[in-house]
């Protein structure tokens, strides 16, 4: 029987099951567990990944939770996923490899909060670049949203679409998105905020110093019906002031909720959850970067 030490190193390391739901196909645990370790997770599962995020495909199989998994399969599930979330590549005659033989990697296009990966990212010069830039949101992240504008959170980005999730998958929104925030582009630029386009055509942007893109730069907000979200123009003419306050077992301003570090039981990454007298409530998904909502029982993640 294991010691109660080793049991609890097992499970710091993340434990050998597939994440995502009881309900969901092997194929979706599959890839949830995949976007989790390429994405968040690489370090505590000891996974190593070169700095432009590609990890060996024979490391990634030979993890615990990906037993009975075989490249063919991984490779079934990049090509057939509709939001060209992953990239595979051959190298042919890798040094690396001991055997000389071609070497085959793996990586997620974009959604990575590892501060050390640097994925080559097409710079948008222009808003002629795209067709558009928004953000999908539920209702009441937009209470936040509204006033301190969009955050990147833990991630190393800002997500944002260049169309509507509609019908067709969109990379970078959730279908289930209540509102929906159009960027303007080109005044975030002449302001000195900087987008880039990943290679699966999500629109990245840092933000500004402190990793916020503010109501200033919303274009228009839209409900996903397509009328008018009003209430938010006025926090376009002002420059919010930044918080400093650190998240993640702090509170907030006196009389706020408390924030803590949670973990979502979906897909594993860390999200937050708002105390707020003795109710709390996880992110939705860690398939996005995040809003924190104070004095609300929410944690937004997006796509």
């Amino acid at each position: 029987m294991a010691s109660q030490e080793t049991q609890g190193k097992e499970k710091q390391k993340g434990g050998s099951k597939l994440r995502g739901r009881e309900k969901d196909t092997p194929e979706v645990r599959i890839s949830k567990s995949l976007s989790w370790l390429l994405r968040h997770g690489a370090q505590s599962d000891g996974l190593v990944l070169r700095s432009d995020g590609y990890a060996r495909v024979a490391d990634v199989l030979a993890n615990p939770r990906f037993r009975g998994v075989t490249y063919p399969m991984l490779e079934d599930i990049v090509r057939q996923d509709r939001k060209q979330r992953y990239n595979l590549l051959c190298e042919a005659g890798s040094l690396e490899a001991s055997s000389g033989s071609d070497v085959w990697w793996i990586r997620a296009n974009q959604g990575h909060s590892i501060k050390t990966i640097e994925i080559e990212l097409n710079p948008i010069a222009s808003a002629t670049d795209i067709p558009m830039a928004v953000h999908g949101t539920n209702r009441k992240a937009w209470e936040l949203i509204s006033t301190q504008g969009l955050s990147k959170m833990k991630r190393n980005h800002i997500h944002l679409a260049q169309g509507i999730a509609g019908d067709s998958v969109v990379s970078g929104m959730r279908k289930s998105s209540q509102i929906l925030i159009y960027i303007d582009v080109q005044k975030a630029i002449d302001a000195g905020i900087k987008f880039s386009l990943s290679s699966n055509g999500v629109v990245l942007t840092e933000g500004d110093e402190t990793g916020f893109l503010a109501p200033r730069f919303f274009q228009r907000v839209e409900n996903a019906d397509g009328t008018h979200v009003s209430g938010w123009e006025s926090q376009a003419l002002s420059v919010p002031p930044t918080s400093t306050e650190p998240i993640g077992g702090q509170s907030a301003d006196k009389g706020a909720a408390t924030v803590l570090s949670a973990l979502d039981l979906t897909t594993g990454m860390k999200g937050l959850a708002v105390d707020e007298g003795g109710s709390s409530l996880l992110a939705e998904s860690a398939e996005q970067a995040g809003t924190v909502v104070r004095g609300q029982s929410l944690v937004e993640i997006e796509s």
